[in-house]
């Protein structure tokens, strides 16, 4: 089976450059694996995108060198059994608040006996080899998002779950149910203690350590913190910020710092 860098990555403790389409484009996914990420993450929770288009999306990943990755819309075990079998090496879920529905997760991704996965993985045979059956409990990379207060107090529950292999910080819905604003970038005290505690318990675990940030610079300050995969903002806000910016450099003006549509 096709091995996963991100798990031999994170072993040798080299940090994991993540990107993030939420764009329903094959095109855009090629483009975007090319770029250097060591795994670009397909979005179908607040990404336009549909199971078809996750599909092409997938197979445009598999001719780059990035990790194609998936972040399911909810915590279904049909759907992420489906984007296991479309060919994605890792599933991101979010909204996980309590242990029982860390294992509900990590059972829909690994077979009998460590898991529930149906079998059938189809396009995922064809990327990762015909020996996938046997090895994908090993290779496939599940990390559960970190964004409410009750994920907060069971975070230890959480992260002893057998089989996950990480916490992902979805920092804007984490900032709003601390604070009552959505931000990713949150300076507030609840919420840097919120960050400083996930970081600290998922070392102390041996988990990886994730979170989505809103820039290049931004993430490598979280790199520094100690996180070890970090997305660097997603597709729409990078092409809204490489827009604004030819159009103000045209104009002889200073780029703002976000459009209309609040990216």
């Amino acid at each position: 089976m096709r091995k996963n860098p991100l798990k031999a990555a994170f072993r040798q403790q080299q940090p994991i450059i993540n990107g993030w389409l939420a764009i329903p484009s094959g095109y855009s996914a090629e483009i975007a694996g090319h770029q250097g990420y060591d795994s670009v993450t397909v979005d179908l929770q607040h990404g336009m995108i549909d199971f078809a288009s996750a599909l092409s999306m997938l197979q445009a990943l598999s001719s780059t060198p990035a990790t194609p990755l998936a972040r399911v819309n909810s915590n279904e075990p049909a759907q992420i059994m489906r984007l296991l079998d479309a060919g994605a090496w890792g599933i991101i879920c979010p909204m996980i608040s309590t242990a029982e529905q860390a294992q509900q997760f990590v059972s829909a991704c690994r077979y009998p006996p460590m898991g529930t996965r149906s079998f059938g993985p189809a396009r995922a045979l064809l990327y990762g080899g015909k020996d996938y059956p046997e090895y994908a409990n090993e290779e496939i990379l599940t990390l559960a998002m970190i964004e409410t207060r009750e994920g907060l107090d069971n975070l230890d529950a959480i992260l002893d779950t057998d089989g996950l292999d990480g916490v992902f910080i979805g920092p804007n819905d984490l900032s709003l149910t601390l604070t009552g604003h959505a931000s990713a970038e949150s300076q507030h005290p609840d919420m840097l203690a919120a960050v400083e505690l996930v970081l600290a318990r998922s070392h102390a675990h041996k988990k990886l350590a994730g979170i989505f940030c809103t820039s290049g610079q931004a993430a490598a300050s979280r790199l520094a913190q100690g996180f070890q995969f970090v997305t660097p903002a997603n597709d729409v806000m990078q092409l809204g910020r490489a827009a604004r910016e030819a159009v103000a450099l045209a104009r002889g003006e200073t780029p703002t710092a976000s459009g209309t549509s609040g990216y």
